[in-house]
């Protein structure tokens, strides 16, 4: 089986081998770092020692249990099998069982059972939503540019998919690295592989910034930050401006990363179509051209004067070594100048035609007017809109120098520096060449080969703790974009780095990761507090319970979607803008609501991301900044959160459709629909007490419903219900689930 070519989780500790590659990452003995940094943990090789023996067999559980025995704990009993199928369910596609698939598996008495729930649901597309919203949030990823325009970037959305794609092909992370690093460069015929470099493009930009060369060093610091910490675990971004306080990172090693990227530029048209398709599109834009061209050449005249005025009415708005290199010819220009021109031209054309158009006077106004018609009526001749995806790129082979600079200041450059490693690790300079077809310099492919080479003992202990956090609520190490000094230690040691070899053994494959962890006693044991264990291990650090945890934003918005039974299941394509609560201004750059509240109801992953206005339940949250990026969530109590869940139109509307599936199902019947609510909110049947609260409840509220209706107020009903029943009766039922949707049972994952 795919999922386990490297080993059998059935099989006994003693058959388990470390065949594979060895791991070696020796650090220099002449190395300028004091021994304390030498000897850091996570620069060390990765150490291929055995699970330890004497465990039921299943690796990860050796390596628990020895902890938890040295520490006279040890694991808690398994959870219940409704318990087990929400808790993956959660973990793996981001939503709540449905009652067919916890009917299946409790009935389901095989010892492979859990083993085979994991796997269907790692093969369902529901996968790959829920765990691309994990690598968004490292990728800070974002459909707008922030600052104060924040203007939209039309097709973000293309990255958000590839991920979802990447993810559900469980394509190896190696090239799932190798991609967002160098797309380009190494695969320059595949679209797919252009767009994966979007991850370097999803910084934020102050698009109208005047001193061009500031705004992109800030860029450059951007990628430099975040590449750092999101494949290194390291906080390179302390090192721009002084070598590193506590982590053996030179200043100068911040800007040899940075060398990598000096020669990238925004390519906002990535082209999609097939070669035939392209060439079809190709002449039919020819045809356009030639039906059009002395229409277009008369407008020109009529334009052109105003065109060059507003041009040099914008350069000479930007610093003088800007528009030097704006006015020289493009054979004139420096590298560096053409970096800079590549990337700001569309600034210059911040007056378009329409705009110039309306200063014409008499009769250029009338002609311009006649010549737009003429124009339009020719339209039938334009090729369709041509698909486009967003990443970077380079500009050429040769790319201009990178200086280490005084405080991060583009203005005071010191020495230069070429593109390297950390010296710790690497002290040379890279080895690099440029592409065979000439278009790029091919350093950021020396950089991709490196973070997963075997040299790189970081990378793959990075990322399986990614994955350990994210299933068990908190990583093995617990600053999981920090492994330096003054980071967390991890708790399990010898399981991380046997844990990064097994990832580097089965192909680097993240679902095999995946079931290895959760196929484990420890992830499938119970989350119930035991004082004794709470006294030597307050905060659970070795694992003697399953850390229950709060569900983010979007899964609690999609899971109340899904019990409503309005969740709308489709996949990709652009993003979606969900009505705004009552009151909530527009946010600049628009918030486009579609009429149909379907299309309102597609998952929260699939929600445009603005910048500077995030989606407010999402907000309220603790959905992140998308100004940077970040490594585990904040897991605030806040009033708006419960404000947001009790008062929102829109929690009551999901409210009123599970009561509506609850009567649907239940009719009349008050001891069937407390059934039905539970097994569809909590996967469980209610136990007595509290089928006798919710009996009491409903006795209640009726009679709370009905002098309310009496004194005029407004009532919330079900979309439908039996006509034969009292309208105060299916009131109290949607209040009944709006309390079941506002329970810690339903927004906490035990």
């Amino acid at each position: 089986m795919h999922l386990l070519s490297a080993i059998t989780l059935t099989c006994g500790l003693a058959a388990l081998t470390l065949a594979g590659p060895a791991f070696s990452a020796s650090i220099p003995t002449d190395s300028p770092f004091p021994e304390h940094q030498r000897s850091h943990w996570a620069f060390q090789p990765l150490k291929p020692e055995a699970p330890p023996s004497g465990s039921s067999g299943h690796p990860v559980d050796a390596f628990v249990e020895a902890r938890l025995k040295a520490g006279g704990l040890s694991l808690s009993t398994a959870a219940d099998r409704i318990t087990l199928i929400r808790r993956a369910t959660f973990d793996l596609h981001g939503l709540p069982p449905t009652p067919a698939d916890v009917e299946a598996f409790v009935a389901d008495s095989s010892p492979d059972a859990f083993g085979r729930l994991v796997d269907r649901l790692l093969a369902s597309p529901r996968y790959g939503e829920r765990w691309a919203r994990h690598w968004l949030d490292l990728a800070r990823f974002a459909e707008s540019e922030g600052f104060k325009s924040d203007e939209t970037r039309p097709n973000a959305w293309r990255y958000r998919d590839y991920v979802i794609a990447a993810l559900n092909a469980d394509k190896p992370y190696d090239r799932f690295v190798h991609e967002q690093i160098a797309g380009d460069e190494l695969w320059p015929n595949d679209p797919l592989a252009r767009i994966a470099t979007g991850f370097n493009r999803h910084y934020p930009d102050e698009s109208n910034a005047a001193i061009l060369m500031q705004r992109r060093q800030e860029i450059l610091l951007d990628i430099t930050d975040t590449v750092g910490s999101v494949f290194l675990g390291l906080t390179y971004g302390c090192a721009k401006c002084h070598d590193h306080k506590f982590d053996p990172i030179l200043q100068s090693d911040y800007y040899r990363l940075q060398a990598f990227f000096t020669n990238v530029s925004a390519d906002n048209a990535i082209h999609l179509m097939s070669d035939a398709d392209r060439r079809r599109r190709e002449q039919q834009q020819q045809q356009w051209e030639e039906a059009t061209r002395a229409i277009r050449a008369e407008i020109d005249d009529l334009l052109g004067a105003k065109r060059r005025d507003a041009f040099d009415k914008q350069v000479n708005r930007r610093a003088p070594e800007t528009q030097e290199a704006f006015r020289k010819s493009q054979s004139e220009r420096s590298m560096y100048e053409r970096l800079l021109f590549q990337h700001h031209m569309w600034q210059m054309r911040y007056h378009d035609d329409t705009r110039l158009a309306n200063s014409l006077k008499g009769e250029a106004k009338q002609r311009y007017s006649e010549l737009q018609e003429q124009l339009a009526a020719l339209d039938y001749l334009k090729p369709v809109e041509l698909p486009l995806g967003m990443g970077i790129r380079e500009l050429g082979p040769q790319a201009p120098e990178t200086h280490i600079l005084s405080q991060a200041n583009y203005a005071a450059p010191l020495d230069k520096v070429e593109p390297g490693f950390l010296t710790l690790l690497e002290p040379g300079h890279a080895r690099y060449a440029p592409t065979a077809d000439g278009r790029s310099s091919g350093r950021r492919t020396a950089l991709a080969r490196w973070l997963t080479g075997p040299e790189n003992p970081l990378t793959a202990r990075v990322m399986v703790n990614r994955l350990w956090h994210h299933h068990f609520g908190q990583g093995i190490v617990r600053t999981p974009s920090d492994f330096g000094l003054m980071g967390e230690r991890p708790t399990h040691p010898e399981l991380l780095d046997w844990l990064a070899g097994e990832f580097r053994r089965s192909g680097w494959s993240l679902k095999h990761m995946h079931r290895l962890m959760m196929t484990s006693a420890a992830y499938q044991q119970l989350s119930s507090y035991q004082e004794e264990a709470a006294q030597r291990d307050p905060f659970n650090k070795l694992l003697w319970r399953f850390p229950p945890q709060r569900l983010e934003g979007e899964v609690i918005r999609d899971s109340m979607l899904a019990v409503s039974g309005r969740l709308n299941m489709a996949v990709g394509g652009r993003s979606v803008y969900p009505a705004l609560p009552a009151g909530a201004p527009a946010p600049r750059g628009g918030w486009d609501v579609p009429d149909s509240r379907h299309e309102q109801d597609r998952r929260s992953v699939y929600v445009f991301v603005r910048r500077n206005a995030r989606y407010p339940m999402l907000e309220s949250l603790d959905m992140p900044d998308t100004h940077e990026s970040c490594a585990r969530r904040s897991a605030t109590t806040t009033p708006q959160q419960a404000l947001s869940l009790l008062n929102s139109e829109h929690t009551l509307g999901w409210a009123a459709g599970l009561a509506r599936r609850v009567l649907d199902s239940a009719g009349a019947d008050r001891d069937r629909q407390i059934r039905e609510a539970f097994r569809l909110a909590y996967s469980r049947q209610p136990d007595g007490w509290e089928k006798d609260t919710v009996l009491t409840f409903f006795e209640s509220q009726r009679e709370i419903i009905a002098e309310r209706a009496l004194a005029g107020e407004s009532i919330l009903l079900p979309d439908s219900y039996p006509s034969d029943m009292d309208p105060y009766e299916a009131a109290a039922v949607v209040d009944f689930c709006h309390m079941l949707l506002n329970s810690n049972e339903f927004v906490y994952r035990q």
